[in-house]
C-alpha cells in the first residue's frame, strides 16, 4: 500500500482518520445490525446494537429507532428519556414531543404526557392530533370537561377525525350526557357502521336510555363482527339480567369465561341452576362498561 501511495502521490491516512473511519465503519455495523434485528422482531438485540452505535456517535435517527425498540420491548420509560433528549436537540420538533406523549400515555404516566402535550400545543396550538393526546391526558387526569373541549377542538380541525369523537362519545356517556354521546355514536355509525368501537358505544348509548332491544340488537352486532369481544357478551349479559333474563345472562357470562377464564376471578364455582342468579348479579355488579 505505501509503495502505491509513494508512486501515484497518495499519503497514508493519519491515525487519527484510520480511527476515525473504522469507527464510522463500526456506527453503520451496529445501526443496520439493529434495523435488521427490530424488523426480525428480535428487539433486545436491537436495543444493544443501537447503544453500542451511540457510544461513537449521537445521531438523531438512531436514538430515534432506539425509542421505538424499547417501546416494542415494554421499557417506557427508556424510551421517554431518549424522546426528551430528541426533544432538547430539536425544540421545534413538534412529531417528537407527540411521540413522548403518547409513550407516556402508553405507561399512564398521564403528568409527563399532560407536560409534552403542553409543548405540543405551544408549538402548534391548532394541531388536531395534539388536542386528541391532550385529550387523552386530561381524561388520565380526571379532566373529563377539558377532554371535551379539545376533542371538540380536535373535531373542529379535522372532521373526519372519528378516534376523536368516538372518545368523546364515550367520555360525554361517562358523564351521563346521553344524547350528547348519542349523537356523536350517530355521526360514527354513518361513517363506519361495521366498527366493533362505533357498534359498543351505540349499544352502550341505547342501554343507558333505557332502550333494551335497540342495545341488545346492537351488541349481537358486535359479536358477529367479533365473535371474540369480551365486552359485548359482558355487556350484553347484563342487559338481559337487568330484563329479567337470567338464562341469557348466564349465557353470555359463560361465554365469557370460555373466552377469558380470568375474567370473573371474584366470582367462585359453576354456574349449577342452584346458585345461577346470585353468582351472574355478582358478576354483573363489577362491569364497568365504559372502562374510561
Amino acid at each position: 500500500m505505501g509503495f502505491w501511495n509513494a508512486l501515484f502521490g497518495g499519503q497514508e491516512p493519519s491515525p487519527e482518520e484510520k480511527q476515525k473511519n473504522e469507527e464510522a465503519r463500526s456506527f453503520d455495523m451496529f445501526k443496520y445490525d439493529g434495523v435488521k434485528a427490530a424488523r426480525m422482531g428480535q428487539f433486545d438485540y436491537a436495543v444493544k446494537c443501537y447503544e453500542k452505535a451511540l457510544q461513537l456517535k449521537d445521531d438523531p435517527e438512531v436514538r430515534d429507532y432506539l425509542a421505538r425498540a424499547q417501546v416494542k420491548r415494554g421499557d417506557f420509560g427508556a424510551a421517554m428519556a431518549q424522546l426528551r433528549l430528541l426533544a432538547e436537540a430539536a425544540p421545534d420538533n413538534v412529531a417528537v414531543v407527540q411521540q413522548l406523549a403518547r409513550v407516556a400515555y402508553m405507561a399512564e404516566d398521564y403528568a409527563t404526557m399532560e407536560e409534552a402535550c403542553a409543548k405540543a400545543l405551544a408549538l402548534d396550538g391548532n394541531n388536531a392530533d395534539t388536542c386528541f393526546l391532550s385529550a387523552q391526558a386530561a381524561i388520565g387526569q380526571g379532566n373529563p370537561i377539558q377532554a371535551v373541549a379539545l376533542l371538540t377542538k380536535a373535531v373542529t380541525l379535522n372532521a373526519n377525525f372519528g378516534d376523536a369523537l368516538l372518545l368523546r362519545g364515550k367520555t360525554l356517556l361517562s358523564m351521563g350526557d346521553v344524547k350528547g354521546a348519542a349523537k356523536d355514536a350517530d355521526s360514527l355509525l354513518e361513517r363506519y357502521g361495521d366498527n366493533e368501537d362505533v357498534l359498543l358505544l351505540k349499544a352502550r348509548v341505547e342501554h343507558k336510555a333505557g332502550h333494551a332491544a335497540a342495545a341488545i340488537a346492537l351488541y349481537n352486532k358486535v359479536t358477529e363482527v367479533n365473535p371474540f369481544s369480551i365486552e359485548a357478551f359482558k355487556e350484553r349479559g347484563q342487559v338481559k339480567y337487568e330484563q329479567g333474563d337470567t338464562k341469557g345472562a348466564q349465557e353470555d357470562m359463560q361465554k365469557v369465561l370460555e373466552l377469558n377464564p380470568d375474567a370473573l376471578a371474584d366470582v367462585s364455582g359453576d354456574y349449577s341452576a342452584e346458585g345461577v342468579e346470585n353468582k351472574v348479579r355478582q358478576a354483573y355488579s363489577f362491569i364497568n362498561p365504559l372502562g374510561i
